[in-house]
């Protein structure tokens, strides 16, 4: 059996026996869980090995190991293939691709890109800050609501989240063309996180929102800002693109139509 090339270890899925995790630990009598990642050099790597040397792999684009350089597709123009000089972990082209095999409890996933995964690790690693942030994003683009309020009721009560809840709100994404949390909830019309963005972080009027809304927001205790510059108002801030939450809605056409109307979005 092959082993990692980072901590020589089988390649298969390692539990430590005074981790928070024990309990999720397999029956003795069960098969291993693999998790085999394979790069197109031929070296192989737990999932979590390599991504704890992301920054190195998304600056170089090279194997860490046998320093292989691993894009299947080398960027096309001029320039180097590894970060920009204004943000290292962003690559000057988005085409390029390290295509891998990788084998977990799921199966098997072949031409797996692996690059977005270390691009955004590495990022977060060098901005640990902005963590919370992304966590938000995924929470919102899965529509889960629950787990969004546990998010946010951290905010001031865990000192490792340094941004600020409009912060944290209004957050764009460098690495995803700098949507907010309201472009990603419209994106994939998660119509009860797009109201609980607009109650927490927007200017419209109380007097405006649907009253299942306002009684479930109030329910949960979530309090409304005074007053919310446009700067900061989630209905207004633009994405790379140049689109506003309004623009988005008009995409989407139907009821997103009539919200963008109804809220001043447009």
């Amino acid at each position: 059996m092959s082993l990692c090339k980072s901590c020589h270890q089988p390649l298969i899925l390692q539990f430590e026996p005074d981790s928070e995790d024990e309990s999720l630990a397999p029956p003795a009598d069960q098969p291993p869980i693999p998790d085999d990642l394979h790069l197109p050099c031929q070296c192989h790597f737990h999932w979590q090995c390599l991504l704890d040397l992301s920054s190195t792999v998304a600056l170089t684009l090279s194997c860490p190991s046998c320093t292989t350089y691993l894009p299947s597709n080398p960027p096309t123009g001029s320039g180097s293939a590894s970060g920009s000089s204004t943000n290292p972990f962003l690559p000057t082209s988005q085409a390029a691709q390290i295509l891998t095999t990788y084998t977990n409890e799921g199966g098997v996933q072949e031409h797996l890109n692996i690059l977005p995964h270390l691009t955004e690790e590495a990022y977060l690693s060098a901005n640990p800050q902005f963590r919370p942030a992304k966590a938000l994003h995924t929470l919102t683009s899965e529509g889960d609501t629950a787990g969004i309020l546990e998010l946010l009721a951290d905010v001031d009560a865990d000192e490792d989240i340094t941004l600020s809840l409009p912060q944290l709100l209004c957050w764009q994404d460098l690495l995803n063309e700098s949507k907010t949390a309201m472009h990603l909830a419209l994106e994939n019309e998660q119509e009860e996180v797009f109201w609980l963005l607009l109650w927490l972080e927007s200017g419209v009027h109380t007097s405006v929102f649907p009253e299942q809304v306002v009684q479930s927001c109030e329910g949960v205790g979530l309090p409304r800002r005074g007053t919310v510059p446009q700067e900061e108002d989630v209905r207004f801030i633009k994405d790379g693109k140049g689109r506003t939450a309004g623009d988005l809605c008009r995409e989407l056409g139907g009821a997103w139509g009539s919200y963008a109307e109804m809220l001043g979005m447009i």
